[in-house]
């Protein structure tokens, strides 16, 4: 399921942030999303097997209201779809699996924090990763500074990271994650508005009829 999952992304302001540590980049970012009430923005997605010699591109439409709702929608493949009603998340791949529907609890380990960068990265993350410096890179035609991540403690997410942080407005406009057997997935975003409306139907999901509903 991870390898189609992608996630959300987070705005503020700061300044200076070339003069800042590593760890103090992150705080801010945790800062830009923690007081981010809503968002939508488009993103591609790139999943590279090491194993198979595989690559694979996705994009699409990503909403976010605050605390959590999410909704996914997949332009390619189309009809993908990923939506947190509050309670639910519902995970709609028929791409890959047909005439079948996952049903998680939104905040279970592992669904919520696959989609959404705040669960991988801006929860505590000095408590909970080796930050250190990527250098400067370039984005979309914005200068970015390059945060890695590597967990104190293992995880089932990713065995390192790298967060692609805007160097004039601290928003995250990359980031890429590296798991145990090395597939590596990255999200670009672009199009990004801050705190729009978003009606409250674009977070909810009904499973086509017939479909085989798994619960996990």
């Amino acid at each position: 399921m991870k390898n189609f999952i992608t996630a959300i992304i987070v705005f503020g302001s700061a300044t200076g942030i070339q003069a800042q540590s590593p760890a103090a980049i992150m705080d801010r970012a945790v800062k830009s999303y923690t007081d981010m009430r809503s968002m939508s923005a488009d993103f591609q997605q790139t999943i590279t097997n090491p194993l198979t010699g595989t690559t694979a591109v996705s994009r699409g439409v990503l909403l976010r209201k605050a605390p959590n709702l999410l909704s996914i929608a997949f332009s390619l493949p189309r009809g993908d779809k990923v939506v947190s009603d509050g309670s639910t998340m519902w995970v709609y791949l028929p791409s890959s699996a047909p005439n079948q529907v996952m049903k998680l609890p939104a905040g279970a380990n592992g669904s919520m924090g696959m989609v959404d960068p705040g669960g991988l990265f801006l929860s505590s993350p000095s408590a909970r990763y080796q930050i250190s410096s990527g250098g400067d890179a370039t984005v979309g035609g914005r200068k970015t500074v390059v945060v890695n991540l590597v967990p104190k403690q293992s995880n089932n997410a990713f065995s390192k990271a790298k967060v692609w942080v805007d160097a004039s407005n601290n928003t995250i406009r990359q980031f890429e994650v590296v798991d145990a057997n090395g597939l590596t997935r990255r999200v670009t975003i672009s199009n990004v508005k801050s705190n729009p409306n978003i009606a409250a139907a674009s977070f909810r999901f009904t499973p086509p009829k017939g479909a085989r509903i798994i619960e996990n």
